[in-house]
């Protein structure tokens, strides 16, 4: 498992072997209303108390900087070719905003991934409190497989599995990120389209959750993160993990 400190454009700089799945948290490019309807806008949560030092804030200060066309190169040279065998195509799956959907369909054609299935990720509440005695409140979240030619791997063990999935919650993971997703869904998620031993890659790496979700499924992962902090929450997790002998998120 290796999480790099550096910007997925520089993988030539790393021994990294092409994926089976690519995963990835894209910024949603929600800019300054990232906590519009959130009451971290709040302190405390709490309107009566103030605005808090988020209101107005984007999540990260790196998200209107990032290039779809260059993240998608980088997806079309690190994502392995399609064998001849069947069933054993790769796969990537991008996290995006809802209205994000088209935009990554088109682009991603235009380097080589002609299929996609849609994703909706069903949450048990919705962090839209703020809006919620004013409209219909959002409690999903959105996501897109995509694929070149073939159907990539899908080891669904004779189960039906729909495109709509609910969002499982994760007591035991530290929250260290502001879009963090759960563990057991990307465990999920990495089980239906990889086998183990094969390669995951999440070029926009955030707290490593999907490095700990392919490693406890014994999967081989690599990462890049470009905020130093998540870094080192990463990595102290890790060496406490080792020197007690316990799970890495626990």
């Amino acid at each position: 498992m290796e999480l790099h400190h550096d910007h997925f454009q520089n993988f030539k700089r790393y021994s990294i072997p092409k994926a089976q799945l690519i995963i990835a948290d894209i910024p949603y490019n929600l800019g300054a209303n990232a906590y519009g309807s959130n009451p971290k806008w709040y302190i405390d949560g709490d309107n009566k108390n103030g605005e808090s030092e988020l209101a107005g804030k984007q999540f990260f200060d790196t998200d209107k900087d990032f290039r779809v066309p260059e993240f998608m190169h980088f997806a079309s040279r690190m994502l392995r070719k399609e064998p001849k065998e069947k069933g054993q195509a790769p796969a990537m799956i991008v996290f995006c905003a809802f209205d994000q959907q088209w935009a990554l369909i088109e682009e991603a054609k235009k380097h080589g991934f002609n299929g996609y299935i849609n994703l909706v990720f069903r949450k048990p509440s919705s962090p839209q409190v703020l809006k919620a005695n004013m409209r219909i409140v959002g409690n999903a979240e959105y996501g897109l497989v995509f694929y070149r030619k073939k159907l990539p791997k899908f080891n669904n063990r004779g189960s039906m599995v729909m495109n709509i999935m609910d969002w499982p919650r994760d007591p035991n993971t530290p929250k260290v990120h502001p879009t963090q997703k759960p563990v057991p869904l990307l465990e999920r998620l990495i089980e239906l389209f990889t086998d183990p031993g094969e390669v995951v890659i999440d070029p926009c790496a955030g707290s490593g959750s999907t490095l700990v979700a392919a490693e406890n499924l014994d999967r081989k992962a690599y990462g890049f993160e470009i905020k130093k902090e998540y870094i080192e929450a990463f990595e102290s997790r890790m060496k406490n993990a080792v020197t007690q002998g316990l799970p890495l998120w626990v």
